[in-house]
């Protein structure tokens, strides 16, 4: 059903969590699943660009092009787009690495909050990047994920288990959002 107002804006969905938990591949298939634009990941482009040191000073350039990456997909959107992180993501990371966030970011983060966050458990084996630094550290980053995004007051489906059980929970979960939408 459409509100009097107009089209609804599509369903915004976050693939997060902490480093080599399968965000970028899980966020693509379900792009592919159900048919949608998808973006990226910038911090992950942006350390690729930078041979994978990033600094303070990075935290802005990240966070410009993260929500210019999630504007581009959301254009293309009709019913749905699935973002590989947003700037939630930013604003952890920030705090974990250097101990603060600029306050736009964080004031950004919670204006566009998503409407369902897959948050990724780190209970996957590690693969190295070349970019990620932190394998002994992702449970301590998944709670900070945890934290941030209840803080938020977002809706968060936890997934976890294998690639295969990751897909499956990820799919039922969009699906169920979108099923709501229409209801």
């Amino acid at each position: 059903m459409i509100p009097a107002g107009g089209p609804l804006k599509p369903l915004h969905v976050v693939v997060t969590g902490s480093e080599c938990t399968g965000k970028t591949t899980l966020a693509a298939a379900l792009a592919a699943r159900f048919g949608c634009p998808w973006s990226p990941e910038l911090s992950r482009l942006h350390a690729e660009s930078k041979g994978g040191q990033l600094g303070p000073g990075d935290t802005e350039p990240i966070a410009r092009g993260q929500r210019d990456a999630e504007n581009a997909a959301a254009a293309g959107a009709d019913r749905l787009v699935v973002h590989d992180t947003d700037l939630v993501s930013t604003v952890v990371y920030a705090h974990h690495y250097y101990g603060t966030c600029p306050g736009w970011i964080e004031e950004e983060a919670r204006a566009r909050r998503a409407d369902l966050y897959l948050l990724l458990h780190p209970d996957v084996a590690w693969t190295p990047d070349g970019v990620r630094d932190r394998p002994r550290n992702r449970e301590e980053i998944h709670a900070l994920f945890a934290a941030r995004l209840a803080a938020l007051g977002a809706r968060v489906v936890d997934v976890r288990g294998s690639w295969e059980e990751r897909q499956l929970t990820a799919e039922q979960a969009v699906a169920a959002a979108l099923a709501a939408r229409q209801s």
